[in-house]
C-alpha cells in the first residue's frame, strides 16, 4: 500500500521536483502539493495524507503554526519539516509543536524517500547536523530546567543525601550538628523546591534527577 504524501512548499521548482519524485517512485503517492499553509485544515481534509513534507518558512501561515494546527485536528498525521537553515529555536519549536522529523532541503532524494518511510514506521528522521542541534538544545533546556526547579543549597543537598540513606530527623540533626527544628525547616524547603509532599517522593525525585 502506497504512503500518501502531501507537500507544503512555496518554492515552485522544488515543489514540482518533490511531486515528481514521490509520484515517480513505487510505494509513494503525492496526494496534495501546496504553495502555502493557509487554510491548512481544509487542505488536509482534501488530501488525507499519511506523511507531510512541510516547509518551515512560507507566506501567511508558517510551517510551525501549520504543524500545531494539524496535530490538534489530525494527531495521527506525521510531519517532516524541511528547511535550508539550521535554526536552533525553529528546530526546537517545530519538534515541540509535534513534528516527527527535520530535514535540510539539500537532503538527497533517496534519503528523503527513506525518511518518509522511517516517519511512517514510527521513526523520527533528522539530518545529522540537525540531530546534533536538537540534542544540544534539549541538553541546555534540561539543565536550565533543573536549576530553576531545584536550586538546592549545599546544606539542603547534604540533608537530602541523608534522607536518601533513610536517616531520621534526629539522626540528620546529629550528623549535621543542627537542631531538629532547623532540620525540619530545611526539609520543608527541599520539599518546596522539589515540588514533592513526602520523604518517599523526595527520595524518588532525587534518584530520578541524579541528585542521589
Amino acid at each position: 500500500m502506497a504512503v500518501n504524501v502531501a507537500i507544503f512548499e512555496d518554492n515552485r521548482l522544488l515543489r514540482e521536483m518533490l511531486t515528481q519524485l514521490i509520484n515517480g517512485t513505487q510505494g509513494y503517492s503525492c496526494v496534495g502539493s501546496f504553495p502555502d499553509a493557509n487554510n491548512t485544515i481544509q487542505k488536509i481534509q482534501r488530501a488525507v495524507p499519511d506523511v507531510i513534507l512541510m516547509d518551515i518558512e512560507m507566506p501567511g501561515t508558517n510551517g510551525i503554526e501549520a504543524v500545531r494546527l494539524i496535530k490538534e485536528h489530525y494527531p495521527a498525521v506525521l510531519i517532516i519539516m524541511q528547511t535550508v537553515i539550521e535554526d536552533n529555536d525553529k528546530i526546537f519549536d517545530a519538534i515541540c509543536a509535534g513534528a516527527s522529523g527535520y530535514l535540510l532541503k539539500n537532503t538527497a532524494p533517496a534519503r528523503l524517500l527513506e525518511a518518509i518511510n522511517e516517519a511512517n514506521a514510527g521513526g523520527s528522521p533528522m539530518s545529522p547536523s540537525v540531530a546534533r542541534k536538537v540534542l544540544e538544545k534539549f541538553s541546555i533546556f534540561r539543565s536550565q530546567s533543573q536549576k530553576q526547579e531545584f536550586d538546592l543549597t549545599e546544606r539542603e543537598k547534604e540533608i537530602l543525601q541523608h534522607l536518601v540513606k533513610g536517616m531520621s530527623y534526629k539522626m540528620i540533626a546529629d550528623a549535621c550538628f543542627l537542631s531538629i527544628d532547623t532540620v525540619k525547616f530545611h526539609i520543608k524547603n527541599i520539599y518546596d523546591k522539589l515540588q514533592v509532599n513526602s520523604k518517599a517522593e523526595a527520595v524518588a525525585k532525587a534518584f530520578k534527577s541524579g541528585l542521589a
